[in-house]
């Protein structure tokens, strides 16, 4: 699950956007105390910081460069002085994109996924995908569940992957079992059946009960 904080000062709006990323699983922070954003971003230990420009005692480019002295988290400028001097002025902090109000919610939770893909799941800094709270360790190939770790065999592995990489799509039978072909040994419905009944066992010792799903004549899904 991706860390998000969000630093906007009018409440509305926060809560809009605050609602809508975390229907999407996203564990997100409003910031609370705009003289002291710094110290939340420590405690909090964002992956993508979401940061208006207009806020009280200080404004969004200072908080911008006083981040950027201690990272290199993906930083998002959401405002409605979106002149290109604003946007110049962003990108010159440090910041990462810029989106102007108004915006549509769904646009913003597919900048935020693109700019989160690019930043760790291709870059090398994190490699593992996240679903639900649960964290897929692509070098590993172990689960990792609050300080709990899940060690997967080799088809557990590659049926897990995939269905994490389709969080929240049916993956068809067929799909899974092409990706059990890679373990070059002879896979039939039985064979995937039994591997996907074994590893929701796993799951389920591990605190993840209903992690994944059957959809009915289609295949299986996670969330």
């Amino acid at each position: 699950m991706y860390k998000l904080m969000l630093v906007e000062d009018d409440p509305g709006i926060a809560q809009a956007i605050r609602e809508r990323l975390e229907s999407w699983d996203f564990q997100v922070h409003t910031a609370r105390d705009f003289r002291r954003i710094m110290e939340e971003f420590d405690q909090f230990g964002p992956q993508l910081v979401l940061l208006d420009i207009s806020l009280p005692f200080y404004n969004g480019y200072h908080w911008c460069a006083e981040i950027r002295r201690q990272s290199q988290v993906p930083i998002v400028f959401l405002s409605s002085a979106a002149d290109n001097m604003n946007i110049v002025m962003a990108m010159n902090t440090g910041a990462d994109d810029f989106i102007a109000k108004p915006f549509d919610l769904d646009v913003l939770v597919a900048k935020v996924q693109a700019l989160l893909r690019r930043s760790y799941d291709f870059g090398g800094l994190s490699p593992q995908l996240e679903y639900m709270g649960a964290a897929l360790d692509t070098e590993a190939q172990v689960l990792r569940y609050g300080d709990r770790a899940l060690d997967l065999t080799k088809n557990e592995y590659r049926i897990l992957l995939c269905l994490m990489e389709n969080r929240g799509r049916v993956v068809s039978r067929e799909k899974l079992m092409e990706r059990l072909w890679a373990t070059e040994q002879f896979v039939d419905e039985n064979t995937l059946t039994v591997n996907v009944n074994r590893l929701r066992r796993k799951l389920d010792g591990l605190g993840l009960d209903g992690f994944i799903t059957t959809k009915v004549g289609e295949g299986y899904r996670v969330g």
